[in-house]
């Protein structure tokens, strides 16, 4: 099972301890995941990541293939498109962008232009909500969440674009995906790190209605507790996480809809537990 929404490096409005690749490695050997797509949660704050990109590199060198860089990639910078390349060449399986923080608003072009690029390249396009609830937010933090239409807009602009979208809560997520056509749909897949479990049940209603094979497993570590998700599917399933159950299955789809990932990946099914009960 690999986690699709880690990140490393510091915070720049509270203390994360530890946020590093080696203490990473750790988390998921205690948690029994195979490996994890890695951000580095600085860039998402400089107007130029290509240095936070470079330093993303560096760390996890020395521990691959278990952690893979997912650079960040802002397409309103000069040479993005070398940067891009320079991911794909690095075997990265997806790319970050945070257009909330870079003012990018619902259907600009620019973005549209990345979406496609990444398609076309057979990288993922991460997107991220929220690193943090607005009521806990420092004054400094003033960028906005993530907005629905954006991640409509992006799902539209091209056939072969793939998002993931992490940090979304149900209400987002039903937002978005009754606003597009079913071959939309399919081009976008969600964590569900800030999706609520028992006992408001918003994952289980989620599963019932938008599918279980449109979410696939991240934590946003370590911004998040790793034992978050985690619990949430335990709630679901006593066995989780045995490998052995048959109640696990594929929902991260092989990497031909999300660039061709170099291994099949493993999250919970729980559509027969909820079909069950």
């Amino acid at each position: 099972m690999i986690d699709v929404n880690a990140l490393i490096g510091p915070y720049p409005f509270r203390f994360l301890p530890h946020p590093d690749p080696e203490v990473l490695e750790r988390v998921l050997d205690r948690e029994q995941l195979g490996g994890a797509w890695v951000g580095h949660l600085p860039s998402a704050f400089y107007r130029d990541p290509a240095a936070g990109n470079a330093q993303l590199y560096t760390a996890l060198e020395a521990h691959g293939p278990r952690l893979r860089p997912v650079p960040t990639i802002r397409p309103d910078w000069p040479e993005w498109e070398r940067a891009l390349k320079v991911a794909h060449d690095a075997g990265a399986p997806a790319v970050r962008a945070y257009p909330q923080l870079w003012q990018l608003g619902a259907g600009d072009a620019r973005m549209a232009e990345l979406a496609v690029a990444c398609g076309q390249s057979r990288l993922a396009l991460i997107l991220t909500v929220r690193f943090e609830d607005m009521r806990q937010r420092h004054p400094m933090d003033v960028a906005g969440d993530l907005q629905a239409a954006a991640v409509r807009a992006l799902a539209r602009a091209g056939d072969r674009v793939r998002l993931v979208v992490t940090a979304a809560g149900r209400e987002f997520i039903e937002e978005v995906h009754w606003g597009l056509t079913p071959e939309e749909q399919r081009r976008v897949v969600w964590d569900f790190s800030w999706v609520w479990g028992p006992p408001e049940d918003h994952l289980a209603k989620l599963f019932r209605t938008v599918g279980s094979e449109r979410f696939v497993f991240g934590t946003q570590w370590p911004l998040r507790l790793t034992q978050n998700p985690r619990a949430k599917g335990r709630a679901f399933h006593p066995c989780y996480p045995c490998e052995n159950d048959p109640g696990l299955r594929n929902a991260i789809r092989e990497v031909g809809t999300i660039r061709r990932l170099h291994t099949r990946t493993r999250v919970i099914s729980f559509r027969r537990r909820i079909q069950a009960g």
